[in-house]
């Protein structure tokens, strides 16, 4: 007995508290649902259609749906105070939870990962992304789990702004919705596996997969 406390606290050590809230960052509105700053939006809302989420509530600034995944219940959540606010409804959901940031899974884009590409990372900065630097800054914390939804750099002179803001059509929606897909299964094995595992497995896989098709 005694050994196997001991090796399941050394898991916990190594994979951290298991995930209760998962988090996709976007903006509220039709004229922002199809871009790619919203790939947080629509990475959870492919989980809660794998979690059976049959009705979304408004909740302290948030649309909040509980789903099963991993085999237990998970809270899923969009702000929609924008994403420049998007840490104040997360932090007053974690807080109503009784969460620490360690059972916090946050889903963004990110400009510096190539689109397609789709990586796990725990803790960290914010990288200039105004999403992720508000709920820093309302955790008090970086200690949250990220997934990552690459996206890519805006072509030749384009502003970023612009870029992340606009509207997507033809084979880009159809490549940011596949993109899309691979961030929830992501998100999934963060939940199963926890984040280390999963960033064992995820970290890498498109341009190993990129390669393996030259």
């Amino acid at each position: 007995m005694a050994r196997e406390l001991e090796e399941r606290e050394s898991r916990e050590d190594a994979e951290g508290a298991p995930i209760a809230l998962v988090v996709g960052l976007g903006n509220p509105g039709e004229e922002y649902d199809r871009t790619r700053h919203n790939a947080g939006f629509h990475v959870v809302d492919l989980l809660a259609e794998k979690g059976g989420v049959s009705y979304w509530k408004g909740h302290l600034g948030a649309q909040v749906g509980t789903a099963t995944l991993a085999g237990r219940k998970v809270v899923l959540a969009k702000p929609q105070s924008f994403m420049n606010s998007s840490g104040g409804p997360v932090s007053k959901i974690a807080r109503e939870m009784g969460l620490s940031p360690e059972e916090i899974l946050v889903i963004h884009d990110e400009l510096d990962i190539s689109e397609g590409d789709v990586r796990v990372k725990v803790g960290g900065g914010h990288g200039g992304h105004n999403g992720l630097r508000s709920i820093i800054d309302k955790l008090q914390s970086r200690d949250f789990v990220r997934v990552r939804v690459g996206i890519g750099r805006p072509p030749g002179r384009m502003d970023p702004v612009d870029f992340v803001l606009k509207q997507l059509k033809g084979d880009a929606s159809t490549e940011h919705d596949i993109t899309c897909a691979h961030a929830a299964d992501a998100a999934l094995a963060v939940l199963e596996q926890g984040p280390v595992a999963a960033r064992d497995v995820f970290n890498g896989l498109h341009r190993r997969n990129t390669k393996g098709n030259i």
